[in-house]
This record gives structure tokens, sequence and C-alpha cells, in this order.
């Protein structure tokens, strides 16, 4: 069976997917997000960087359509929902494991 190219368009939203997973910090709180859903404060607690850091991050992935925000009160609770993009983090950290 012959290999069919990407086009332009689908292969830049390929790129920016996998850019996503091409910061440590970002890396970590996704590994946190596993776990369940979390607010800045904890999530930079757990991670060790800033809270305006890993809202600095959050705001990324949100816009990435990585993780979902939910406000309660004046805190932002943060989660990753889309199955796909949870089986392709668990993968991509099974596969550094196996190594």
């Amino acid at each position: 069976m012959p290999s069919k190219i990407l086009d332009e368009h689908s292969a830049a939203h390929v790129a920016e997917l996998f850019r996503a997973f091409s910061d440590t910090s970002r890396v970590q709180i996704m590994s946190v997000l596993l776990g369940g859903e979390k607010n800045v404060s904890v999530l930079a607690d757990l991670v060790g960087i800033s809270q305006s850091a890993v809202s600095h991050h959050m705001r990324g992935l949100r816009q990435m359509k990585l993780v979902v925000a939910r406000r309660e009160g004046k805190e932002v609770y943060y989660s990753l929902v889309d199955p796909h993009i949870i089986t392709l983090f668990q993968q991509g950290i099974r596969h550094v494991q196996e190594e």
C-alpha cells in the first residue's frame, strides 16, 4: 500500500501537537494531570516551578486544546480530557521507560 503524504495544514497541526511535548516543564505538568485535575498552585508545588510559569504553560496547552479549564470561584482547575492525547502521552512515557 503506497504512503499518502500528509497535507500541509494537517502536518502543521501534528507538528504543533508534538511541540507541546518539547518542554520538560510542560511534560511534567501533563504527567501530574494524568492523575486528575489540579489547580495552578498544586501544579506549581508538584513540578517545582512558579505559579506564573505554570499559568503560562497552561495558556499554551489550552490554546492547543490539550487541556481544559474549569473555574471554581477564584481557582482554575486544569485536566487532560482528550483520550487521544492521554494515550499518546502514556505511550511516550512507556516508550522512554522501556529503553
